[in-house]
């Protein structure tokens, strides 16, 4: 159940409803069945693997609380063994299968393996859930029904945000009463989702996927490689953003607080502040679960910069199974790395220089966005490859119509992503949703205005058929 369909928005009001139609103490139940027909909706098979997944950590969490350190050890490492294996098999088993085939003798059998939604998603929920129960971060929750619902809580367990059990689990068990609030806090979000999705992220994706699934084919030169590449940074953006933001609204409804997700990202004046901006949950839960414990920069120049590469090689991974995903991961681990050597240097303040180091950021962020995009190394060697051929000639004689869009939309999206980049720079020294549902009239104005524009100029797909999230797939 996409969160751009009629479906989902019919779905929504009468989850509420019945939410605060029974009493309290059955609340969560009836919620936790209604994460799981949503789950469902995808595939049926889903629901069993996620039930897996929650059974197994809520046991091994009481285990590992009541057992001595060398047996909460040993529970602790069966729970990420289930969990990881799991994780590996559906999502990592072919892509093993065939970089054994391509480098040795044997002949590994590819498994025609659907891809569960959200798996990479709960999956880290849930074994970092155990990983805080081992630290003594956390009790172990004793109420299956609480904790089945802190793994596969309906608005964020497709794509996140990666919840901590610290901030969702004692939510979750408030049982938090009906306020109307709650339905005004949780509107705007849900709105501005929809407009990063529908007017923005779906229409640039036309220009990505006409440039980046025609790439090699002679009809593009270096600038139309550029313009797609800078399309599918704020594709995904928006993309990714846009769902954060409406399962943020979503959970408003109930009572739930969900993290922020993104702040500005592409304003960020360094590779560093980037990532914390970007897919906030999921960069402190590698920072917390990973980095920390091998050594994070309490260790020699050396390990840490290797800690860095290790962190983000395997943020690639988990991102897709596909060694262009890796080289994404990679090659954002080696900017860190620089960057670390270019924060001893002492820089002259100039006026322009922050302005500079955001572009600067931005333009790296976009070139590793092009291994991200690309669909193979030589994909995105050949694209990269152009990029950097570019050349007066290229703009003499750049043709727009190629790009996919008419005129009006590319104006439609030039317009959207400054509006977007503004917000953004606003939100920087105040609160503008804060602002915005505190006060009557540009609370209405602002809901009047997005409803109209996303009606307008929204970008509904061929036979107005949704457009899938790019993170679903991870």
């Amino acid at each position: 159940m996409n969160f751009t369909t009629l479906n989902y928005y019919l779905f929504l009001p009468i989850s509420v409803i019945l939410y605060y139609l029974f009493k309290p103490k059955y609340r969560n139940f009836i919620l936790l069945v209604l994460s799981y027909f949503f789950y469902a909706t995808w595939n049926l098979s889903y629901s069993l693997l996620i039930l897996t997944s929650t059974i197994i950590t809520y046991v091994s969490a009481i285990l590992v609380s009541k057992q001595a350190l060398g047996k909460k050890k040993l529970w602790l490492f069966f729970s990420l063994l289930i969990n990881l294996s799991i994780l590996f098999f559906f999502k990592y088993y072919n892509f093993t299968a065939g970089l054994i085939n391509d480098f040795t003798r044997f002949n590994s059998p590819s498994l025609n393996i659907l891809l569960p939604v959200g798996i990479s998603f709960y999956t880290f929920q849930a074994i970092g859930y155990t990983i805080d129960v081992y630290r003594n971060d956390v009790k172990p929750e004793r109420n299956f029904i609480d904790y089945a619902l802190f793994v596969s809580f309906f608005p964020q367990l497709v794509a996140g945000p990666i919840e901590r059990s610290t901030k969702l689990i004692p939510q979750i068990k408030s049982r938090p009463k009906f306020k109307l609030a709650n339905l005004r806090d949780g509107f705007l979000p849900i709105l501005t989702g929809l407009f990063r999705k529908i007017v923005i992220a779906d229409r640039l994706a036309v220009i990505v996927n006409t440039v980046y699934n025609n790439s090699g084919s002679g009809y593009f030169n270096g600038l139309h490689y550029i313009i797609a590449t800078v399309a599918f940074a704020f594709q995904i953006y928006c993309d990714f953003s846009a769902y954060s933001d409406i399962a943020r609204g979503s959970a408003k409804f109930f009572g739930i607080d969900l993290v922020i997700n993104f702040k500005a990202p592409y304003l960020a004046d360094s590779i560093k502040n980037f990532w914390r901006r970007w897919h906030i949950s999921l960069s402190t839960w590698f920072k917390d679960y990973l980095y920390f414990p091998l050594g994070g920069n309490r260790v020699s120049k050396f390990r840490v910069a290797l800690n860095i590469l290790i962190v983000f090689v395997v943020s690639g991974l988990w991102h897709g199974a596909a060694l262009t995903f890796i080289v994404w991961g990679a090659l954002n681990g080696v900017y860190q790395v620089i960057g670390l050597g270019f924060r001893q240097i002492k820089f002259k303040r100039l006026m322009f220089f922050k302005p500079f180091k955001v572009l600067i950021t931005f333009a790296l962020i976009c070139f590793s966005w092009i291994f991200f995009r690309a669909e193979s190394i030589t994909q995105a060697t050949y694209i990269s490859r152009e990029v950097f051929s570019l050349n007066a000639d290229m703009f003499r004689y750049f043709d727009y119509s190629l790009l996919g869009l008419s005129r009006e939309f590319l104006i439609i999206c030039i317009i959207s992503v400054a509006f977007l980049m503004i917000a953004g720079f606003i939100n920087e020294f105040t609160d503008l949703e804060r602002f915005v549902n505190k006060t009557f009239f540009p609370r209405y104005a602002i809901y009047f205005v997005l409803i109209c524009i996303i009606i307008l100029f929204g970008y509904y797909g061929v036979g107005y058929d949704p457009q899938d999230f790019i993170y679903f797939r991870f």
